[in-house]
């Protein structure tokens, strides 16, 4: 199962010559893995396969494309939420504290709230734990295939992959504030340098003072709280994160 979800978080992330590289053991490692549906193991490994047969250059420039210019296709959570508001600060603050207390401790270079970090994270855990994990933001995964899906991406498999992976059903509706908002165009420039030129996310004590955990956000907060059952060890499992 930790090899499934480790395969998953590579495909997510820019492509390199070493992700190129590790496509033949990437394919045999969800071959041999039950994790992936059957139905799905197929055209995940087209993907796997399309990875060690196109020209890295036209594979990053697509990746590039559709993740950093595409805001609505934004690989972190927290941004389908409320954006980068500086709410935003004290969520990422306290997402971190939940993989320090699974001991997890991060040195790539990005925010907590990054899918593939997330998965990453998620292959440590048990198989029951990190299902039902998958599952509280499974709203926001299921808007992000269906937006790759109108766009013909070969991406939303990863997406499909994840959302049957989950303990959890999207309920009709669930995504709808989601998908209701603007489906960025990457090749409009002029909104690309007006996103770069709203307020930067920012971390720490002083970013959004003493609050609770999520920060000001109620959506953070209850995404936060759902995740940590140290933190609510009420709350119940395998639900929706209410964004």
């Amino acid at each position: 199962m930790a090899d499934s979800f480790k395969v998953l978080s590579v495909l997510l992330t820019y492509p390199t010559a070493e992700s190129v590289a590790a496509a033949p053991a990437m394919h045999r490692l969800i071959e041999a893995d039950a994790l992936v549906p059957g139905r799905l193991r197929r055209p995940l490994l087209d993907l796997i396969d399309e990875l060690a047969s196109r020209d890295l250059f036209d594979l990053q420039e697509r990746y590039v494309l559709l993740f950093d210019r595409t805001r609505s296709l934004s690989l972190h959570l927290f941004e389908h939420i409320h954006g980068e508001s500086r709410d935003r600060g004290q969520a990422m603050v306290d997402f971190m504290a939940l993989y320090e207390r699974h001991g997890l401790t991060i040195e790539a270079k990005e925010l907590p709230d990054y899918i593939p970090l997330f998965l990453e994270f998620l292959s440590t855990l048990p198989a029951g734990e990190a299902r039902a994990l998958l599952a509280e933001p499974l709203h926001i995964l299921s808007a992000l295939r269906e937006r790759h899906d109108k766009r013909g991406s070969a991406y939303a498999i990863v997406f499909r992959t994840l959302e049957a992976i989950a303990e959890g059903k999207v309920l009709p509706g669930d995504a709808t504030d989601l998908l209701s908002a603007p489906d960025d165009d990457p090749n409009d420039l002029e909104a690309l340098d007006r996103v770069w030129e709203e307020e930067a996310v920012t971390f720490g004590p002083g970013s959004a003072g003493t609050v609770a955990p999520g920060g000001t956000c109620p959506a953070a907060r209850q995404v936060l709280a759902r995740m940590d059952p140290a933190a609510n060890p009420t709350a119940p499992r395998g639900g929706r994160i209410d964004g």
